[in-house]
This record gives C-alpha cells, sequence and structure tokens, in this order.
C-alpha cells in the first residue's frame, strides 16, 4: 500500500495483522500507530521512502508483507514491490502480498506486469 493510502485503510491493516498473529507469525512491526515501525528504505535521488506495511518473523524466518488494495499510483506500488521481493531474496527472507475481496483481479494484474506470477497473495 502507497503511504498515502495508509490512513485511509487502517482497519484492514488491523485485520491483517490479527490474521498474522493467529497463524503464529511474532515480532510484528507495522507501519501504524502502537506498532514499532519497520525500517525505511530512502531511494537514491529521490526523496520518498519506501517502507513494507508488515514485517514479521515466523520459525526464525523475516518476512515483508504488503497490502494490495486497488490504487491509482500503479507504477509507486510495483517498484516498491520488486524492491521488497529483491530485498527479501538478498537476505533468504520472504515477501508476501495481502489482499481482500474485490482486489484479487487488480493484485494478480499487478504481479503479472512485474513478473511476479510465482507469488498467490493472502486472501482475507
Amino acid at each position: 500500500m502507497v503511504k498515502v493510502e495508509k490512513s485511509e485503510n487502517i482497519a484492514f491493516l488491523e485485520k491483517s495483522i490479527q490474521h498474522l498473529e493467529a497463524t503464529g507469525f511474532e515480532n510484528i512491526k507495522a507501519d501504524m500507530e502502537g506498532y514499532e515501525t519497520p525500517k525505511s528504505y530512502s531511494r537514491k535521488g529521490k526523496e520518498d521512502n519506501i517502507t513494507p506495511d508488515i514485517v514479521a518473523i515466523k520459525n526464525g524466518r523475516k518476512y515483508y508483507f504488503d497490502i494490495s488494495l486497488k490504487s491509482p499510483k500503479t507504477r509507486l506500488l510495483k517498484s516498491k514491490w520488486l524492491f521488497l521481493d529483491t530485498l527479501s531474496r538478498m537476505n533468504s527472507n520472504r515477501f508476501r502480498i495481502i489482499t481482500t475481496k474485490g482486489h484479487y483481479k487488480f493484485t494478480d494484474t499487478m504481479l503479472e506486469d512485474i513478473n511476479l506470477t510465482n507469488k498467490t497473495p493472502i486472501k482475507i
């Protein structure tokens, strides 16, 4: 989810965190109030930062999660997903996308556009 949209979708972010806690994830960091903020990565030559929506640990392995909701800023979202996927593969971590009803087609199209068809979104 793009930073501008986070304030509008706090309820879905909380629902996603509850789902992750129920499935055994620990040490959850989220980009919202009440949780520790995950590490941000800055782009060289740009002023914006890339921050994963949720970072959690399960069985000693770090997972990066990003929320996928329909957005007009598709280019920014695609670059964020590619960066998080590359970062997770470099450090032997995992990257997952969380989506909900009404956003499946948008998410699948986006993943197909950036050639990440091996990713299956977590549907909540």
